[in-house]
């Protein structure tokens, strides 16, 4: 098989499921169009009639997403322009959260920083026994600022404090499990594949209305989101700025 060295954001279906992969040859990392790219995917795939359940993936077979683009994040020059890309990741949660269809997370390796956040705004999230998790945030100078709220929302706030505390330590899938983040964890992938497959086309021929109304009622009391993201990536856009977090980004080049 060839390997992919172009990024994309692609929606296909299949059996009245539609499943959202998104890729980027930098270990799934996020520049800004893939984000931008990812929010509208999810947002018209809320609106097509042609399924009733989404599964989110992104491609190969390794990490699942590393976070934001260390190249983008270096690249920041004032605070604005901070603001803007670390709002990136908070549109994303919010086409999540605003989307009328169940989202389903498909999580085949390791996730970070603001993959993490992808994986807490789904509504199930299957994973491998391969797929660690780690905040590296703090680390770096700045912290999670824009995923915190769904991340302690799926996890907790002690979970998500010890997270952002131990900014250099992956945390294995079963520790994720224990948190609530995955409802499962699997040996292979062949055997996430299935299990989410089988899960997403199960849920797909229930009553499309009644998904709906569960999905509004998991995210009670989110409405707010829409503003709180935005603050909080302003937060970022401040601290990415400064001295202590360009020298250590230049590392990462």
């Amino acid at each position: 098989m060839q390997k992919e060295t172009e990024s994309y954001v692609k929606l296909s279906i299949e059996n009245t499921v539609g499943y959202i992969e998104f890729f980027h040859p930098n270990r799934n990392s996020m520049p800004s169009d893939i984000l931008s790219q990812l929010e509208e995917t999810i947002i018209e795939a809320g609106k097509n009639d042609a399924f009733n359940v989404i599964v989110l993936k992104s491609g190969g077979d390794r990490t699942f997403c590393a976070g934001a683009s260390f190249n983008e994040v270096i690249a920041v020059n004032d605070a604005k322009s901070g603001e803007v890309f670390f709002s990136g990741f908070a549109h994303v949660i919010n086409a999540m959260r605003r989307c009328p269809k169940l989202i389903i997370g498909r999580v085949q390796g390791k996730t970070v920083g603001g993959g993490v956040g992808l994986t807490a705004a789904t509504d199930y999230c299957l994973a491998t026994k391969y797929a660690s998790i780690r905040l590296s945030e703090l680390s770096i100078g700045i912290g999670p600022f824009v995923i915190e709220p769904a991340v302690s929302r799926k996890i907790g706030l002690a979970a998500m404090s010890q997270m952002s505390i131990d900014a250099e330590t992956f945390f294995s899938a079963e520790w994720a499990k224990e948190k609530g983040l995955y409802a499962d964890v699997f040996e292979t992938v062949e055997a996430l594949d299935d299990a989410v497959k089988v899960l997403a086309e199960k849920l797909s021929a229930y009553n499309p209305d009644a998904l709906k109304q569960m999905k509004t009622v998991f995210w009670e009391g989110t409405e707010h989101w829409d503003t709180l993201l935005i603050e909080r990536a302003k937060i970022s856009g401040v601290l990415v700025l400064s001295d202590f977090t360009k020298s250590t980004l230049k590392r990462f080049r």
